[in-house]
């Protein structure tokens, strides 16, 4: 098992002889909108890709599916859409299935609960984007553990730390967590993603998870860096694997 980790939430799987693409956002540095309502003007991504073009074009006809947490723009961008093949399995929570049909994608796989999927099981946990009417505006927001009946490897989504990721670590025991940090906030109200103190929660929750942390420095509401994170990680004495953009990482 290794991934390999592009940018923000995206990252590729490579599990089995199965490649998995994980929320893609595969548009240029500045290819989108500030996100409004946020602290500055800064254009997203604010960081391009480290792989080539040529390079994410072979990546995208090589993979064997899509699996997405959710369809907000910093996770399935015009981009992706367009270089994706229509034909590409895409995996998702049940409320953006016709919304990814409308975009000429022909084989779309809602997961209410679980699925099997080849030789792994799939299944979906809840998580909040956020608190109050802001976590309300955001939902909904799905997480997705896959396991092999060996290894298991949670992707908990856009979400705080929550009774419903405590529930998914309790219930599921995964090997590894990939988190989505970076603190991102709007001007009003508490941040929509994990913030430092929500990355160490999953750190010291018993199931003694291996955590990667992502989702950092690459849109301009988030105000988490990776080296704030890595210095709140070293002060609690506590260990994460902390990518930066086209980092591999080899998983046991």
């Amino acid at each position: 098992m290794q991934l390999l980790f592009l940018r923000n939430a995206t990252f590729l799987l490579e599990w089995d002889n199965k490649k998995l693409l994980i929320d893609p956002m595969l548009g240029p540095k500045d290819s989108m909108d500030p996100i409004a309502n946020t602290a500055n003007a800064i254009r997203n991504p604010t960081v391009d890709l480290t792989l080539s073009d040529i390079a994410i074009q072979t990546m995208v006809q090589d993979i064997d599916a899509v699996l997405l947490t959710h369809t907000h723009r910093d996770h399935w961008d015009a981009a992706a859409q367009d270089m994706i093949p229509k034909d590409t399995t895409i995996i998702c929570q049940p409320e953006d299935e016709e919304k990814i049909k409308a975009a000429g994608f022909t084989d779309v796989i809602a997961i209410i609960d679980s699925i099997k999927w080849h030789h792994f099981t799939i299944n979906r946990t809840k998580g909040q984007h956020g608190t109050g009417d802001i976590g309300k505006k955001m939902a909904p927001v799905s997480g997705f553990v896959i396991s092999d009946n060996k290894t298991s490897f949670y992707i908990a989504g856009d979400t705080i730390w929550c009774n419903d990721v405590k529930d998914a670590l309790d219930r599921y025991q995964p090997t590894h967590t990939v988190v989505n940090a970076g603190a991102a906030r709007f001007l009003q109200g508490d941040p929509i993603t994990m913030t430092a103190a929500d990355v160490l929660e999953v750190i010291n929750h018993p199931s003694h998870t291996n955590v990667i942390a992502m989702h950092m420095e690459s849109l301009n509401h988030c105000t988490l860096t990776r080296e704030d994170l890595a210095v709140a990680v070293a002060v609690a004495a506590k260990e994460c694997n902390i990518p930066d953009p086209g980092d591999w990482i080899i998983l046991n």
